[in-house]
This record gives structure tokens, sequence and C-alpha cells, in this order.
């Protein structure tokens, strides 16, 4: 099936008899393969007669070979995996060395923040994560979920998304509304010898609003009009998070955090901020060495850090 979906991925007509000459099978089986396709992927099939097939829109699949020739770190590439970050961890748990990313066509229990759901369509977004060791306990780990931030937003504004900016902690934003977050995991000690895995999601080509999304969201197509080359995306992205995490390494996101304020879409907005029943109102100052949002709270500063908290504009009904 994924064969047959690399001759149709240009969005052009192909001939059932072409098809099948290509794969070797008949023009039925390959009626039933393109039937597979459509229930399976969820990908719509035009049928013409007297031209033949061709998809909806075109798509831009993952190639190996493409990813692995420029990268700074291998790249495994998966068809569907219940999420890129659980099969890093597997990948750990059986000795693989990083650093090395995984990137998969779709994700069947994609993850987010919070235990939310990450929406992964077949060969329309990427779904990327990243191992890392880490030497020297998790407090080196301090403002790295920003950092990542600052990589994924240079990425995402080199293909001419000018407008996107940074949503504390893990989001980033285009028109108010989601186009890629952040999810870090720590496994081993956080004492001593660790790893990180850097899950990032991106929308890229998603065009089709699904129910399953509770939030505003776009996507680098809806946004620029343009089909993104997602292999191309996914090597500028390692090359990008090598830039940014070896400049964490050497200097802290010290270094950073006036680069991250200055692209930060929310710095000096009224804000609530939300740990479970819990609200804190104040507006936001930045963030400080080890990326903790900085508030100020009736006249005080305050500073919070901490995975389960969510940022959301006051005035955002």
């Amino acid at each position: 099936m994924l064969t047959l979906l690399k001759l149709l991925q240009d969005g052009r007509f192909h001939s059932g008899e072409a098809l099948g000459a290509a794969l070797g099978v008949s023009r039925s089986a390959v009626w039933k393969q393109l039937q597979h396709l459509e229930s399976e992927l969820h990908l719509p099939i035009h049928k013409v007669r007297g031209k033949g097939y061709r998809l909806e829109r075109p798509v831009s699949l993952l190639e190996s070979p493409l990813l692995n020739q420029d990268s700074p770190w291998p790249h495994r590439v998966h068809e569907t995996l219940d999420s890129t970050n659980a099969e890093v961890m597997r990948l750990l748990s059986e000795g693989a060395i990083p650093p090395f990313a995984v990137v998969s066509e779709r994700q069947t229990a994609g993850r987010g923040r919070r235990g939310r759901q990450w929406i992964s369509p077949f060969a329309q977004n990427l779904y990327y994560s990243l191992a890392m060791r880490v030497d020297g306990g998790a407090r080196q780990l301090d403002g790295l979920s920003l950092v990542v931030g600052l990589a994924v937003l240079k990425v995402l504004r080199s293909f001419g998304l000018i407008e996107v900016g940074l949503k504390w902690p893990n989001d980033l934003l285009s028109s108010g509304r989601k186009i890629a977050g952040i999810l870090l995991e720590l496994v081993g000690d956080p004492a001593d010898l660790c790893h990180v895995i850097i899950g990032i999601g991106i929308n890229v080509n998603m065009q089709n609003a699904l129910e399953e999304i509770d939030q505003p969201w776009t996507s680098m197509q809806l946004e620029s009009g343009l089909l993104v080359d997602r292999n191309d995306l996914a090597i500028t992205l390692a090359k990008c998070l090598r830039e940014y995490l070896e400049r964490h390494d050497r200097e802290g996101f010290g270094a950073l955090k006036s680069e991250w304020e200055a692209a930060h879409l929310w710095q000096g907005c009224a804000v609530s901020l939300v740990a479970g029943a819990q609200h804190v109102d104040g507006i936001v100052l930045g963030v400080d060495a080890a990326g903790a949002i900085r508030l100020s709270v009736a006249g005080t500063e305050r500073v919070f850090s901490g995975g389960e908290l969510s940022l959301r504009l006051r005035d955002d009904s």
C-alpha cells in the first residue's frame, strides 16, 4: 500500500494499468489497495474514467535515505507507531545509543502535554522525537523546552511563516492558532545519568478540520498556501535543533533568555495561569534563567514552573 501511495503522491492521474504494471499486480489488486488507502489512511482518491486515479491532494512522504544523508543524527522512519516518544523509550530500553531521532507517518496514540491527545493523521504532519543523553542530572535541562521552541520557531520562519511566535511553555502559534507543540520526557536517574526525549509535533500539510482537535489550530500549508516537503522540514529541524542544543549545552538557557522573550507572543499580556482548579491572574514579565514564567501578580513578581501549568490570555473568550 505504501508503494502504491509513493506512485500517487504527486497528485496526478495514473491509470490502473500503469499502476498495476509498476507494482506487478492486477488492476483488481490495485483497486483493492486504493480502497485501503481511503478506508485505512483516510486519503480520498479521485477516479475518472479514461484518466485513472489520483489523490485528492498531493502528499509528501518521508524518505529514510533523504533524512539520513544530510542530518546530524540517524533517523528511523516508520509508517505507523503508537507514538514516536514511546518508540524512543523502547529503543533506549533495548540499548540504542543516542542521539537518534524517530519519525512516523502517523501515530495512533500521539501525546501532548498534560496527557492530551496529539491528533496524528497519515502523511500530513511531522511527528518527530529525538533522544539525547544527559550527563550530570536533570538540572542540565533548565529551559530546554523553551530552547527547543526557539529551534522550531527558526525552522518555521525559514519556511516563510514570519508571523509565528512562542507561547509559554511549549507551544507555537500562528494567527492565534496552534501550529506546533513540544513534549519533553526523562528516562533514567534525574540526579545522575539520564536521557531526555524531545518530542515535537508540527502541523504541516493538514487542511481539513478534525473533530478530535479541541483547540484552534492551523498548519504550515494553511498559512503559506504551499505544500511543504516534509523531508526538507525534518532535515532543517534537525540542523536547527543541533545548533540550539549545542548552545544551550555550552551557555545555558540564560544566554537565550532575551531571544525567547522577544519571540513570546504574550509578553506583557494579562493572563491566567491554570494549575488544576487553581488560577493565578497576572501580567507576563518574561521568564527566568531556568525558563520559569515570571508574572506580576497584584504588583508583586512571582515565578512559576511545572509541567502541569497552562497559560491563557485573560481576555480570551
